[in-house]
């Protein structure tokens, strides 16, 4: 069994697509669009053929993001090397996300950072 893919609801759909294609190297479909619901989606598919479903609707609502808040938490991409968490972690910083942990080795023996991305989400690199 697998996860065959997991979904988001984000108000900018493209900027989400934009930001996982650039950092992640996804790749996209074309998108989706019911024309009757307003409902419209993005596949994202990256290298090993884990997908993300980035989505959006006109009658969504906002609940507050604690960060710390029960539910999914963040998404974790594994970038292969440290050098890579590090140079990505600085990449991400430097074009003016907020990063909330690391780079670091936690205590169950990861190496990773986290940041704040797509609409308040959090976004793990690791090794």
């Amino acid at each position: 069994m697998k996860i065959e893919h997991v979904a988001m609801y984000v108000h900018d759909p493209e900027k989400a697509r934009d930001f996982f294609v650039k950092y992640f190297n996804g790749r996209s479909n074309e998108g989706y669009v019911n024309p009757r619901t307003g409902f419209r989606s993005f596949f994202i598919t990256f290298d090993d053929g884990a997908r993300l479903e980035i989505m959006q609707r006109p009658d969504m609502t906002d609940s507050p993001a604690d960060l710390n808040r029960t539910g999914f938490i963040h998404i974790a991409f594994s970038v292969g090397s440290r050098e890579t968490v590090d140079s990505l972690t600085e990449r991400l910083r430097n074009d003016g996300f907020t990063v909330v942990s690391g780079p670091r080795t936690t205590g169950d023996g990861y190496y990773e950072s986290c940041v704040v991305a797509v609409e308040g989400n959090q976004v793990e690199i690791t090794v």
